[in-house]
């Protein structure tokens, strides 16, 4: 009892170090750069939870996350790193925009319309991640590498179509594909201006959760994560399961991607390529691949993401500070996961039995 009570004492406290030593650290670099550090602390918390309107950004953001999230941590329920969450989510947006502007043309209703963007992100994203399951498994090609490789080919396929065959000709600074109708668009949750993505996220998050925790398909893969070999040897069927469990992670980010065009961008563009992939993975690795924590580290990562206009404008720092901030957090949590079993606060204590009882015992 008292080591399972440390050991979950021990998942929370070393994440939340490793974000309070990730914002010191920030601090010294917002001073290098000129500006109060504690100023800057300030805005960042007023900026993504001070008001209700700048708590409805924060939600906003989150959303994708939430979603991209679950790209790197299904998978890493068996053991693999993806991290082509930007790839899913790009591709997954251009293919939910292709779908929507197709059934348009057929006159369906706007219901039927949504679900087949939401279907054409899902595919796409998880045939897009699913590739990456099936060179690990059946090539032994590294899947941390060939998902971030295939970053970089959605980019460019996304550039070329709204580039050529899906160019909006009116769209001359920024070449856009054409765009969604606004009766098709996804709506607003009632008496807010936080879209319905955020519902797919929070729901996806819980589905996995119950999925990986609850079901024999969750057991299995946790069990291949464990050992691969030991459930090789127990008969499980890992191809089956690395390939189910990559399909599953990329539907989830295509569907971060139809959400981006559905409810904020309303075409494919350039700004499908925000970074909420690359955020994503550093949900997961902060949640310790526990889907109902990413909700909550979502929402604090959209926080961040949602403060960079009011650090230039209130502290003269570029934009992307909020990103230097986001990579050192990164690195920090990297770092913070080397510390786990080796802290003598977290590891159970043994209690000396007295000579006479030891030598009872014998």
């Amino acid at each position: 009892m008292t080591i399972s009570w440390r050991s979950q004492l021990e998942k929370v406290c070393i994440p939340i170090g490793a974000l309070l030593v990730s914002l010191i650290i920030f601090g010294v670099f917002c001073a290098f750069a000129g500006a109060n550090p504690f100023g800057v602390y300030h805005s960042i918390y007023r900026a993504a939870f001070g008001t209700w309107g700048s708590f409805q950004n924060t939600l906003i953001r989150a959303a994708p996350l939430m979603l991209s999230s679950l790209c790197t941590l299904l998978p890493a329920r068996l053991g693999l790193v993806i991290i082509g969450n930007e790839g899913a989510i790009v591709i997954g947006g251009v293919a939910a925009v292709a779908a929507g502007l197709t059934l348009t043309d057929f006159g369906l209703p706007t219901l039927m319309i949504q679900l087949g963007m939401a279907l054409a992100g899902m595919v796409i994203g998880g045939l897009w991640i699913g590739a990456v399951g099936a060179l690990r498994h059946y090539r032994a090609v590294n899947e941390t590498i060939s998902s971030l490789l295939l970053n970089y080919i959605a980019i460019a396929l996304m550039n070329h179509l709204v580039n050529g065959p899906m160019r909006d000709p009116s769209s001359l600074n920024k070449p856009s594909s054409f765009p969604i109708p606004d009766v098709h668009m996804l709506g607003n949750l009632p008496g807010t201006r936080v879209h319905y993505g955020l519902l797919y996220g929070i729901i996806a998050c819980a589905i996995a959760y119950f999925l990986i925790q609850r079901t024999t398909f969750g057991f299995a893969a946790r069990t291949a994560g464990g050992n691969i070999r030991a459930a090789r040897l127990a008969g499980l069927p890992v191809g089956k399961l690395t390939m189910a469990i990559c399909f599953l992670a990329g539907s989830c980010a295509g569907l971060a991607g139809m959400v981006e065009v559905a409810a904020v961008h309303g075409r494919a563009n350039e700004s499908l390529n925000a970074n909420y992939g690359y955020g994503g993975v550093l949900v997961a690795f902060i949640a310790r691949q526990n889907p109902l924590a990413a909700i909550f580290v979502s929402l604090l990562l959209g926080g961040i993401l949602a403060s960079g206009g009011i650090l230039q404008r209130s502290h003269n720092l570029p934009d992307a500070t909020v990103l230097v901030f986001q990579g050192i957090v990164f690195l920090v949590v990297l770092f913070s996961d080397s510390l786990y079993g080796k802290l003598s606060i977290f590891q159970a204590r043994s209690v000396a039995l007295p000579p006479a009882a030891a030598t009872s015992s014998v």
